[in-house]
């Protein structure tokens, strides 16, 4: 019962820094899915500066020069863009019938959906002709439909953005809520024209989403929109600073796996100060150890073993005690992350790395602190540990 109870930090700390490291390694994995969910290709260009943290996304300041128009000139002039959606947006008043809802209007093109891979689930997505025409046709999201028609059949209803009438021609799927924590359900697509003209009176967009060929050219289908961009908005002279701002996918990626990384090691290491109490643990009962068996200590050095033998013998004890702990540590750990994920929405994944690092650090520990102990045992005189009680 000593012993469990000496080996208990040991067991904690190996099982918590499994199960902390199965959190942060399962948040990286969901937060990384939903980034490459929306293409790893994709170049995004704000207007105005964008200041982005984890869960926000702060803009300063209203620009008024990013234009539909330059949507048009990058992808006629950058070969490596391969599709372009302009998007402007706005919180809106939204009716129908006696129902109201306060609801993210966006204003794109058709290209949205190969460029965010968001596609209708039920009817259609409108197309160019629609956004030439000017039709007052909607896309509403998985959310906008829950709330406001119960789920029922939307297709063909009429419904009002403001004043304006607008036919629903389809349902999008379900995508969640996005990194800037905003509920990507909880919205409406129209057409990028019909948006600014009829809805929003705007002559100017706040964001234009590009895929390029592949991931190997997004730095220089950058280099290339920044320049076409600053040379459209008569940013001439080197000095003058962007009024705009853009980043690829990949750079968000690294953004985010670099600050999920560092969470992961915070709490990883938070849970390993444990593995230091239950070494304590094991520093205690190896000095009880050797204090309750002077004698035996005693004996084995009378017929002839050395003290490198009885000092190897307290120090493979230690280990095994380490080890011991470890093992019981890897099980309930493993348990614990599983029970995690199944009680709670978190997403948890067990690394093989956290296991055997857990696994090599309690073996360490178990030696580190066996040596004191073992040091102290070789050194007892074997006439004075033979007269002991």
């Amino acid at each position: 019962m000593r012993t469990a109870l000496a080996l208990l930090g040991v067991v904690v700390g190996v099982s918590a820094v499994i199960v902390m490291v199965a959190i942060g390694t399962g948040a990286q994995r969901e937060v990384l899915s939903t980034i490459e969910e929306m293409g790893t290709n994709l170049v995004v260009v704000n207007a105005a500066e964008v200041r982005r943290s984890p869960g926000r996304r702060d803009i300063a300041g209203t620009v008024t020069t990013l234009t539909v128009r330059d949507a048009e000139i990058v992808e006629r002039d950058v070969p490596y863009v391969t599709a372009v959606a302009p998007v402007q947006s706005r919180r809106m008043q939204v009716r129908y019938g006696n129902l109201t809802s306060n609801v993210a209007v966006v204003g794109t093109t058709a290209a949205f959906q190969e460029v965010r891979n968001f596609h209708a689930r039920i009817g259609s997505f409108f197309d160019e002709l629609d956004d030439i025409t000017l039709q007052r046709v909607a896309v509403i999201g998985a959310g906008v439909h829950r709330n406001l028609f119960g789920g029922q059949n939307a297709i063909g209803e009429t419904f009002r953005i403001g004043n304006v009438p607008f036919e629903i021609i389809g349902i999008m799927e379900p995508k969640g809520v996005d990194l800037d924590g905003v509920d990507q359900d909880d919205q409406i697509f129209i057409p990028i024209q019909t948006a600014l003209r009829r809805v929003f009176n705007l002559s100017y967009i706040h964001t234009i989403y590009m895929q390029t060929q592949h991931e190997e050219v997004m730095d220089r289908a950058a280099g290339q929109v920044r320049y076409i961009l600053r040379d459209r908005h008569r940013l001439i002279r080197e000095e003058q600073p962007d009024d705009f701002t853009m980043y690829t996918q990949l750079e968000l990626i690294d953004a985010h796996r670099e600050t999920t990384d560092a969470f992961t090691m915070l709490i990883g290491s938070i849970a390993g100060v444990s593995l230091l109490v239950g070494g304590i643990g094991i520093l205690a009962i190896m000095l009880i150890s050797v204090r309750e068996r002077v004698n035996e200590i005693g004996l084995r050095m009378a017929v002839g073993a050395r003290r490198k033998d009885v000092m190897t013998q307290f120090l493979i004890e230690s280990s095994m005690l380490g080890v011991g702990g470890g093992l019981a540590g890897i099980i309930i750990g493993i348990a614990g992350s599983v029970i995690v994920g199944t009680a709670t929405e978190w997403t948890t994944t067990v690394s093989l790395y956290s296991v055997f690092l857990a696994f090599f650090f309690s073996l360490v520990i178990g030696l580190f602190f066996g040596v004191y102990p073992a040091k102290k045992a070789s050194l007892l005189d074997p006439i004075e540990a033979l007269r002991s009680e």
